[in-house]
């Protein structure tokens, strides 16, 4: 720092910086300027040109594949036509065709007749749960203090299906992105169908089609909040209720998770668009669509057009747009071609699609304002209502993630990116306590994910199933794969695997994340656009709308108005339905090789695929307008500061979390569950891999022997969450302080047994877990023991009498995969035990505390 006394000095003129210094210093910076943007240029650049390689490429393979089999189709017909010629005129089966067409055609506007029909019934009956069980209404959102528009139901089992009351109950959150509620148990083989069957009360959140006045989504959470409460009050010898959400529903489920950390059990969310910025650059356009198509702005002035109000409609318009040749064309063409089939299955389907449903203004504000265009969640950044911050490390409970790289809509990108952006390693996943199991499915669509009979007796069935494993897995990411099928009396049998994952293998499903710069720029733009709409055309528009016209423009949207002129409400259907009657009193369905039906499936493929060809080519060029628009030098200048991803702890942060310094204060406290449970996590991290069978006398001995068989999952997750930050933090006292949790020679005993036991036999085991296993034996004073273990000890006679836990902190433990703490190890599923584990007793709404169920 100089005075101004210092530039009357001669002798310090040279020192001091003077103009030639300052154009130095500006030509610097301006330099380095230049190269920064060079580089985001170049960035730029680089993802315009993998865009349009890999757009340009599926659009090439993919037509010109599909362009081969039409023209062997093509010369198949012409084959057909000659063969047909020789046994009958080719006048006779045009003759044939052309009935069976207008006899097709006359039953599938009948179809259709009946779809209008169906929604106006629909609608008059206020769009009702779609689900093909009958259901009781159990608590009402309306009637609480801050009242919503949703509803608990319990699923009443259909007749044969016998239900445990003591078992987990399911929790099962549908989407409201446009349609109504029901998808989840829209069949038999669906998450209510393999939850019943298994005997679990299965509870389902639904919605009414139009919001509460006044109606914010916090109210929305509290309600569901309320629910799982009434839930766990009309079981209170169960565990924890399993909350399953679908779609929207899925990071609805992960704010009531995270603002309600002590309520809920697993947590499930299936194909849920929790990191909306994330995707593979060429693969996943419908995540533009805000950059392109208008931010928060454009739902804002929708719902005051809509009198507050933001019609669902739109949004199921926009989904129909993302694949219009299946949705607007071979939706109906399919129909048409196997109407004598086909019928009930389209009216059945359509009666969800055409439940068009309502949203406030505060509600769709906050899901494009927080989550789709800002992507605060994942930020930590959003808000659930003014001084209540949503933190998804809040959350406890172990999350089950089901995502496929089939689905155009949620990507596994956005399905999974959120564990990266939210915790620094697998460590801090393990310190936290958290267990997160992920599953990418190869194929299915999005809707697949919820309505498939395949995924239904699948994926979803093993997740029922192997809740008790997953909950019993030590803290950390891993990824559940299904190894083996088998049928039993029946009923389908799963060997799962677990492999455990480190965050460089959810980033291995991206391609980094240089094109999520872009969409800074965007939300900064959005934000912009919703301060200036809100104070120059809000006002305008609030005036000039009213509650007769905002009706009439949900009457008239293009969604309702295509359904309701094709009703009987409608006369001009009336000779419509008596042409439909007498078809189907004389219905003759055409030769299957009559060669003209041939040909119509040709036509309807090459129309399929000049649609689908314009699809390809509007999203590729969709992508590169995005990133041409957002991705220049002045969009990442103007929303730099929207960049920021949360600030994530390193290891010494983290080992000053009030948990880690409870655990570390306790390291000497416990009893022979704390040691073989210590044990049992430093040895983990001594293994290579994981097999089965250790997994399976893992969840033998820890849940179903005395002193482990009482333990209750709460107290289960507080113990291994406790050991494995001991194990973590201090490795070498962990092990030097098991004679404390230990004093009698008997304990020391028996647990170095059991913990020889579960790995199994010493010629299989790595030289780092012999390595562990005597240094146990010589600081518990024991001799070295070298033969195997092969029976287990806890179950052998004469019972040996057990000391219970010490401390009432680490008392009852969760057990069974403590194994799998290794780097990716396989581990399979635990055999099944009892659903219902005992939990510390609550008060219910009359201040009356249950009794616990005793093991």
């Amino acid at each position: 720092m100089v005075s101004v006394f210092d530039y009357t000095d001669p002798a310090r003129a040279d020192a001091l910086p003077g103009p030639a210094d300052d154009l130095l210093g500006l030509a610097r910076h301006q330099i380095a300027t230049a190269a920064a943007e060079l580089e985001g240029t170049a960035e730029t650049g680089e993802i315009l040109a993998t865009a349009l390689q890999r757009h340009g490429g599926r659009i090439v393979h993919s037509h010109a594949a599909r362009l081969g089999e039409a023209m062997q189709q093509a010369e198949a017909i012409i084959d057909a036509f000659r063969q047909n010629g020789e046994s009958r005129s080719v006048f006779e089966a045009w003759v044939e065709y052309q009935r069976d067409a207008a006899e097709r055609l006359v039953l599938s506007l009948d179809a259709l007749r009946r779809r209008g029909d169906i929604f106006l019934e629909h609608e008059a009956e206020g769009c009702p749960p779609v689900l093909v069980y009958e259901t009781e209404k159990v608590m009402d959102g309306r009637d609480l203090p801050l009242p919503s528009n949703y509803v608990l139901l319990r699923i009443l089992p259909p007749e044969g299906v016998q239900i445990d009351p003591r078992r987990r109950p399911y929790v099962i959150i549908d989407p409201r992105a446009g349609h109504g509620p029901g998808i989840g148990g829209f069949k038999t083989d669906s998450q209510v169908g393999v939850a019943l069957r298994a005997g679990h009360p299965v509870y389902f959140v639904a919605f009414r089609r139009a919001p509460e006045p006044g109606q914010f989504l916090s109210y929305v959470t509290r309600a569901e909040a309320a629910f799982v409460r009434e839930v766990m009050r009309l079981h209170p010898e169960s565990a924890r209720p399993v909350v399953i959400g679908n779609c929207q529903g899925g990071w609805a489920s992960l704010l009531l998770a995270a603002m309600n950390p002590d309520l809920t059990g697993p947590v499930v969310i299936n194909g849920a668009p929790v990191a909306p910025w994330s995707g593979r650059v060429g693969e996943n356009p419908m995540r533009y669509n805000a950059g392109l198509a208008g931010g928060t702005w454009i739902p804002m002035m929708l719902s005051d057009l809509g009198g507050g109000v933001f019609d669902g409609a739109h949004l199921v318009a926009n989904f129909e747009l993302l694949n219009p040749s299946r949705t607007l064309f071979r939706k109906y063409t399919d129909l048409y071609r196997d109407i004598d089939t086909a019928e009930a299955a389209f009216l059945d389907f359509e009666r969800w699609w055409g439940g068009f449903f309502l949203l406030a203004e505060p509600e769709i504000r906050w899901i494009v304002e927080q989550l789709f265009v800002g992507n605060r969640l994942v930020k930590n950044e959003a808000r659930i209502e003014p001084g209540r911050p949503v933190d998804l490390k809040a959350i406890r409970a172990p999350i089950i993630v089901f995502a496929s790289h089939g689905d155009s809509i949620t990507p596994p990108q956005q399905a999974l990116n959120w564990i990266v952006a939210t915790y620094a390693d697998v460590a801090e996943i393990r310190i936290r306590g958290q267990r997160i199991v992920y599953m990418v499915h190869e194929e299915v669509g999005h809707l697949g994910i919820f309505v498939s009979s395949k995924i239904a007796n699948r994926e979803h069935s093993e997740v029922a199933s192997t809740l008790k494993t997953i909950e019993a897995l030590a803290p950390g990411l891993y990824e559940m794969t299904i190894e083996d099928v088998t049928e039993t009396d029946g009923r389908k049998h799963f060997t799962v695997g677990f492999c455990e994952r480190t965050l460089d293998d959810i980033r291995a499903l991206d391609d980094g994340q240089a094109d999520e710069r872009p969409f800074a720029a965007v939300a900064r733009v959005s934000e912009v656009q919703a301060q200036l709409y809100e104070t120059l055309l809000r006002p305008v528009l609030r005036s000039l709308v009213t509650e007769t016209s905002a009706e009439l423009s949900r009457a008239l949207h293009p969604e309702r108005l295509s359904r309701a002129l094709i009703s009987s409400r409608n006369p001009a259907t009336a000779p419509l339905q008596k042409a439909a009657e007498q078809v189907r009193k004389v219905r003759t369905k055409a030769h299957p090789a009559n060669p003209f039906l041939a040909a119509e499936a040709l036509w309807v493929q090459g129309t399929e695929q000049m649609i689908d060809f314009w699809r390809d080519s509007r999203d590729m060029a969709a992508e590169l307008a995005f990133h041409s628009l957002w991705g220049n030098p002045w969009a990442r200048a103007f929303g730099a500061k929207h960049e920021s991803r949360r600030t994530l702890k390193s290891q010494e942060e983290l080992r000053a979390l009030p948990e880690v310094v409870a655990a570390l204060h306790a390291i000497e406290q416990g009893g022979f569950v704390e040691a073989v449970i210590r044990m049992l996590v430093l040895l983990a991290d001594t293994r290579g891999q994981v097999r089965r069978d250790r997994l399976e006398r893992s969840a033998r001995v820890l849940t179903r022997d005395a002193p482990f068989r009482g333990l209750g999952a709460e107290q289960r997750a507080l113990i291994i969450h406790q050991q494995t930050l001991i194990a973590t933090f201090e490795p070498d006292r962990a092990v030097e302080t098991l004679p404390k949790l230990l004093p009698g020679a008997q304990d020391r005993a028996l647990a170095l047994r059991v913990v020889r036991y579960i790995p199994g036999a010493v010629a299989e085991m790595s030289p780092e877990t012999q390595a562990m296993l005597a240094r146990f034996e010589a600081v518990l004073g024991l001799e070295p023991m070298t033969v195997d273990v092969t029976e287990d000890p806890l179950s052998l006679p004469p019972p040996v009498p057990l000391p219970a836990a010490s401390s009432p902190q680490m008392s009852d433990a969760l057990p069974v995969a403590l194994a799998p703490l290794a780097p990716r190890p396989e581990l399979g599923a635990a055999p099944s035990e009892p659903d219902a584990t005992p939990r510390p007793a609550r008060r219910g709404s009359h201040g009356a505390a249950p009794q616990e169920r005793k093991p």
